[in-house]
């Protein structure tokens, strides 16, 4: 069996296209930090927000990004996902819930990718519905999409185009969240079992 996972994985990958590399990754992530930074770090600025990680996509994100900011906050996460092991979008699930310290905060959201923002939606109003004053969503990675979405980024690493990727936090079928860069899987290559 461990075989067969090892052997998918690999197939996946194989034909895959690097569409940002590690260094261009990186050089993202310092760019959400300096406009985290921008906002947040100011003499005098009595703001403590709040930053919830999107797990456990953002887990490669969070871990990064968090050093890099320079003011002070609490951290803790949510787990919500629309996605499981299917490649296709379904209803969301709450696996952790956010807690009730987040009435009268400003809460920062960061997540791996927005891409169709039902997921990112969900979460901002559920935060908006139990007391938080704001509620700023800052996402690694935005899918270019011809058809909007309902909510946007107010923070954003890169924009992707409108391929599966994978790589720094975001995967197929559980693998490959551990690549440095980020490539894009061929559609051909996923109806593949």
């Amino acid at each position: 069996m461990q075989d067969f996972h090892v052997d998918r994985a690999r197939k996946l990958l194989q034909n895959a296209e690097e569409i940002f590399d590690a260094a261009e990754v990186q050089q993202a992530v310092v760019g959400v930090a300096d406009k985290l930074n921008a906002r947040f770090d100011k003499p005098g600025d009595e703001s403590f927000p709040l930053v919830l990680g999107v797990m456990g996509g953002a887990v490669v994100f969070v871990g990064q990004l968090l050093p890099q900011l320079r003011f002070p906050l609490e951290f803790d996460y949510i787990h919500v996902s629309r996605y499981g092991d299917d490649d296709q979008g379904g209803r969301v699930v709450w696996k952790v819930i956010p807690r009730p310290n987040v009435a009268g905060r400003t809460i920062i959201v960061l997540d791996d990718i927005l891409d169709e923002g039902e997921t990112l939606a969900h979460v901002k109003q559920r935060l908006l519905d139990m007391g938080a004053a704001e509620v700023i969503i800052a996402v690694f990675a935005d899918k270019a999409l011809k058809q909007s979405k309902p909510v946007k980024a107010d923070i954003v690493g890169l924009t992707i185009p409108n391929k599966f990727v994978v790589g720094f936090g975001m995967d197929v079928y559980g693998y490959w969240r551990n690549l440095p860069g980020l490539w894009a899987i061929r559609q051909e290559d996923l109806k593949q079992k």
